[in-house]
């Protein structure tokens, strides 16, 4: 989930994996998996990093519960 901002300036979180494509047409377009489309305020460049830094947590939090239950398990040994 990224925050995005639309024109108007509101702000709102998008499902990073329903994003079909982004391209910039001179706004930034985002285009959704079910045929939405969002105009917003960021750069390709930048959805793309947010998208990959939300990504990285959900890997960081993933090998964190991982040796979390792996110390459990070898504490109840």
């Amino acid at each position: 989930m990224i925050p995005v901002t639309r024109l108007d300036g509101s702000v709102m979180v998008v499902n990073d994996d329903q994003i079909a494509w982004i391209e910039t047409r001179p706004d930034t377009v985002i285009s959704m998996m079910n045929g939405e489309t969002l105009l917003v305020r960021e750069t390709p460049d930048v959805l793309v990093e947010r998208a990959r830094v939300f990504r990285r947590s959900l890997q960081q939090r993933a090998l964190h519960l991982a040796h979390a239950a792996s110390q459990a398990a070898g504490e109840g040994s």
